[in-house]
């Protein structure tokens, strides 16, 4: 047995086997081939392969996500079989004599410059496209799977790290757990992690590594850390004692299905839950979420080859409003940037992302993107409690902006006849000091905030939260994050809206009380947490306010 130490991002155990994500590949090498036909009919097996599992994806997509959002597998299919990409490859490969993985890449590359170099939008979103077909191609020619996890049971899912746009597409029937080697307890692993309410282990190192233990039993402990190979019975046996523990602990949880989040002095503070994706609704009711304090609809962008539609963002919406029945459901607008690349934005290399072009800046640069996102929502909200919030807002002026295009969308919707809620709810997320600092301003302009601790942890204290190398520096407890929340808490009060926690830092225990003195409305938490923070809320007792707002300032 082996024992890797890592950094617990969300708690629990699992015992399987290790698989390790395949990252799309850096570099494909050129060879000589001395036998051209031979390397042609490899490259005709492989395409017809391709064009196969794609027809099996789009059956499959038809029946989850309908006729509109599995046509991307038939377009690409067509594109497989498109005479110009083939002439391509088969020339290099006769003309050069060289193997047909080089071709491959080489064709991938120059057809996707020249879509990317093309003045029509359309094309240029082609590039996405033909990336994603020579990767598949690619794939099928080196003897690999389509499935970035190749396996018929669940299984723990290890890597270096995962990007958003990775951890979107894993088919999450398969996870039983995360294990990666670099990344962060605020990386989007870590988060989706918790959105599932399954373990997952961040740092364990540049040792941890497909070469060494790819395919082997493993058993990990997302409280500690700590990561087993090949354990031993006795430390399976504490293991599987632990997890029944937890089984049960979440078994007495559920005795709260139904009870608010009031403290035994009558204080209330509504429990909702995070979510990125449609799919994650089913936590959000097993767990009695009182309401959906943020939709990450970003996702809907990360899963996609293109911008998705009007209607295709309506639909999810739509689905969401409908199941949650009435309760209050806040959709994130576009949070796209930083560390949540898309290909088919076109995004320009920034020296310092997380400063630059990303989510409301880039909603006001290219409206015509908002403007489809706005009416999606709105008309969604037809359909059930829709709240819309905006991310990223540091200035008066931006919200007044971004309040004129809604307007704007509105008397469109309302011309044309389509129904909609005429009081959808409008808020921000307050994750810039510029913003807490302005909240007395900008409390006059919305009806709610949301708090994005990580965020506004990450522009307080000036530190990178997806820099593991800084870990002991990201400090959401910090007392200058904490005043920004009490401030802001404040000054939505004094203007008559709510205030909310949707970040992390929502699910901190040791926070709440300080949470509930400050006056906080709802804490927004993964729907695994939902339960347990309605435990702490209920334990509490806020007749003694004063004093703990004393204690925090006197620790302040």
């Amino acid at each position: 047995m082996k024992s890797l130490q890592g950094s617990g991002a969300s708690g629990g155990v699992a015992i399987g086997t290790l698989k390790f994500y395949r990252h799309d590949r850096q570099l494909v090498s050129r060879r000589r081939v001395e036998d051209v036909q031979a390397e042609l009919e490899r490259f005709q097996t492989a395409q017809a392969a391709a064009i196969d599992q794609l027809g099996k994806l789009y059956e499959k997509a038809l029946t989850q996500v309908g006729e509109q959002g599995a046509q991307i597998f038939e377009i690409h299919q067509m594109m497989l079989e498109d005479d110009d990409y083939c002439d391509s490859i088969r020339s290099i490969i006769e003309r050069q004599s060289v193997n047909a993985e080089y071709a491959v890449a080489i064709t991938g590359e120059n057809f996707a410059k020249m879509f990317s170099d093309m003045d029509d939008d359309y094309m240029q979103g082609r590039a996405a496209d033909v990336k994603d077909i020579s990767e598949r191609l690619l794939r099928v020619l080196e003897g690999e799977q389509s499935d970035a996890i190749d396996a018929d049971q669940p299984v723990i899912v290890a890597a270096d790290d995962l990007a958003p746009s990775e951890t979107v597409q894993l088919d999450k029937s398969k996870i039983l757990a995360f294990a990666t080697a670099g990344g962060s307890v605020n990386s989007h692993t870590a988060i989706l992690a918790r959105t599932m309410g399954i373990p997952a282990i961040i740092g364990l190192g540049p040792e941890f590594q497909a070469e060494l233990y790819d395919g082997k039993t493993a058993a990990i402990d997302g409280a500690t850390g700590q990561l087993y190979i090949e354990p031993d019975k006795e430390t399976q046996a504490a293991l599987l004692e632990k997890q029944a523990k937890l089984a049960e602990r979440k078994r007495l949880l559920t005795q709260l299905k139904g009870l608010p989040g009031e403290t035994q002095d009558g204080q209330r503070i509504l429990t909702y839950a995070n979510i990125g994706n449609p799919s994650d609704l089913g936590a959000v009711l097993a767990n009695d979420a009182e309401g959906i304090g943020l939709f990450r609809s970003e996702f809907l962008y990360l899963e996609s080859q293109d911008y998705p539609s009007e209607n295709e963002q309506f639909q999810a919406y739509k689905s969401v409003a409908e199941t949650m029945a009435g309760k209050r459901v806040i959709f994130r607008t576009l949070d796209i940037g930083a560390d949540k690349q898309v290909d088919y934005f076109h995004l320009p290399k920034e020296e310092n992302p997380a400063m630059g072009m990303r989510a409301i800046r880039i909603c006001l640069t290219r409206q015509e993107i908002f403007h489809t996102q706005l009416r999606a929502l709105y008309r969604a909200s037809a359909y059930g409690r829709v709240a819309i919030m905006f991310p990223m807002i540091a200035s008066v002026w931006e919200i007044q902006e971004v309040k004129k295009i809604a307007a704007q969308v509105r008397a469109e919707l309302t011309a044309s006849g389509v129904p909609f809620d005429e009081h959808v709810e409008l808020g921000i997320m307050i994750e810039t000091p510029a913003a807490a600092v302005l909240s007395n301003q900008l409390a006059k302009e919305v009806d709610f905030f949301s708090i994005g601790t990580n965020d506004l942890t990450q522009y307080t204290t000036a530190v990178d939260r997806q820099n593991q190398d800084l870990g002991r520096f990201y400090d959401p407890h910090h007392p200058a994050v904490l005043e920004l929340i009490r401030l802001t808490v404040e000054n939505a009060h004094r203007n008559g809206i709510w205030a909310g926690i949707c970040g992390e830092l929502g699910a901190d225990l040791s926070l709440t009380e300080t949470f509930l003195a400050f006056g906080v409305d709802e804490l927004s938490v993964a729907p695994a947490s939902v339960l347990p923070l309605r435990e702490k809320i209920r334990s509490l007792n806020q007749s003694n306010r004063q004093a703990i707002l004393d204690r925090y300032l006197e620790v302040r």
